[in-house]
């Protein structure tokens, strides 16, 4: 069984916050089912969370009226969505064919040994967290590292070096 389907509970019920829920309320007006609203759901439980529990999969289901398996079948579906918590800098590489070709190895070599942590894992006291994804759709670019959602083009292991630097 993959990482992707399993959930973890953290013991404690979950709510949006006062922000996140006003922007659902809004949200909510715009698409022609609450059910549509799974995604930007899950978008916003991450934007509060860093990442989506087993409690904000039955909280979502329970807002929108639908079945928390719907709700988990969309967050597994999608890889942008994080199912166990994430480092405080959560590094994607791209792995595609673009990337691949023009060396993304070696960002990935590096970050092994500069930060001690391989794809699909998170440094020991939190703050990294290293994972290979599909296509970030800067191929023109590549290879292209995302840090917290920034998108970091035409990267080497030096401007690595220099952007870890600055995360610091």
């Amino acid at each position: 069984m993959s990482d992707r389907s399993q959930l973890i509970e953290t013991g404690k019920p979950f709510k949006f916050d006062a922000e996140r829920d006003a922007e659902f309320e809004r949200l909510v007006k715009r698409y022609p089912t609450r059910e549509s609203m799974i995604l930007p759901a899950l978008w916003l439980t991450q934007e509060q969370e860093g990442w989506v529990s087993a409690e904000a999969i039955a909280y979502i289901a329970d807002r929108i009226g639908t079945y928390a398996a719907k709700v988990f079948e969309a967050a597994t579906f999608y890889t942008m969505y994080h199912l166990k918590p994430m480092g405080q800098y959560h590094i994607c590489v791209c792995r595609t064919l673009s990337c691949w070709l023009r060396e993304k190895q070696n960002i990935i070599d590096f970050l092994a040994e500069e930060i001690g942590v391989r794809p699909g894992e998170i440094s020991d006291d939190g703050r990294f967290s290293l994972e290979e994804v599909e296509c970030l759709g800067h191929c023109g670019t590549a290879p292209v590292v995302q840090v917290n959602g920034e998108f970091h083009e035409e990267m080497n292991v030096e401007k690595m070096k220099t952007l870890l630097a600055g995360l610091e």
